[in-house]
């Protein structure tokens, strides 16, 4: 609804070869309060969907690395009413998160930043958590999550920085299209952490003794 107008706007003042400030100013203020908040669900409408299939992704890891079989229907595995809406809820919880953390920036930026790298390594771990154990709770997902991501923390920040660097170099030499084969490793490191640290038997046993001192 809002790129589509945009993105023509954009085309026609690249052809007239001047950038008319007015025209964007003009373009946003024909946007009502109605158009906005509809736009913002929208988003976290598709930030849910995506959060569903890289559930489901990481269960067709699961199946690739136990040798099963994967059918093209996995991918949408948790496109169903009962995930949908608790996917919504972790979505917003994750906005919440980072705009705590951004409205931080200005009194206390050093902190703030912090607070985002921080949330990068817990939240990227709400997929394979919530892919793995969908019958648990909103507040067990994200309980879990943070906990291994505090277990794990510097292991999977560097694995998941690097992985992405990687993956954007690869794609960067292959003039971008290399981007739609390679996207998926940055998702590998957090899978195998997953699988190392919790594992796929007595998910939640192991997962309430994370964090809790070796005996």
């Amino acid at each position: 609804i809002f790129y589509i107008p945009f993105v023509a706007m954009i085309i026609t003042e690249s052809q007239n070869g001047y950038v008319d400030s007015a025209a964007y100013d003009s373009f946003l203020a024909g946007f009502s309060i109605i158009s906005v908040i509809i736009f913002l669900i929208g988003i976290i409408v598709i930030s849910a969907v995506s959060l569903c299939l890289y559930a489901a992704f990481y269960r067709i890891l699961y199946k690739f690395d136990h040798d099963q079989e994967v059918a093209t229907n996995d991918f949408f595995y948790f496109l169903k009413s009962k995930y949908l809406s608790k996917a919504f809820i972790l979505v917003l919880i994750t906005i919440l998160l980072y705009g705590i953390v951004t409205a931080l920036i200005i009194p206390t930026f050093f902190l703030s930043t912090l607070g985002i790298f921080y949330l990068i390594v817990p939240l990227s771990l709400l997929s394979p958590v919530f892919g793995f154990n969908p019958e648990m709770s909103v507040s067990d997902i994200v309980s879990a999550s943070f906990k291994l991501g505090n277990k794990k923390w510097l292991l999977a920040f560097g694995l998941i920085i690097v992985s992405s660097l990687l993956a954007s170099a690869v794609g960067f030499l292959l003039c971008g299209i290399g981007s739609l084969f390679t996207a998926a490793f940055v998702y590998h490191p957090v899978y195998y952490i997953y699988k190392e640290v919790i594992g796929f038997t007595e998910t939640q046993e192991l997962i309430e003794t994370i964090g809790q001192p070796d005996m």
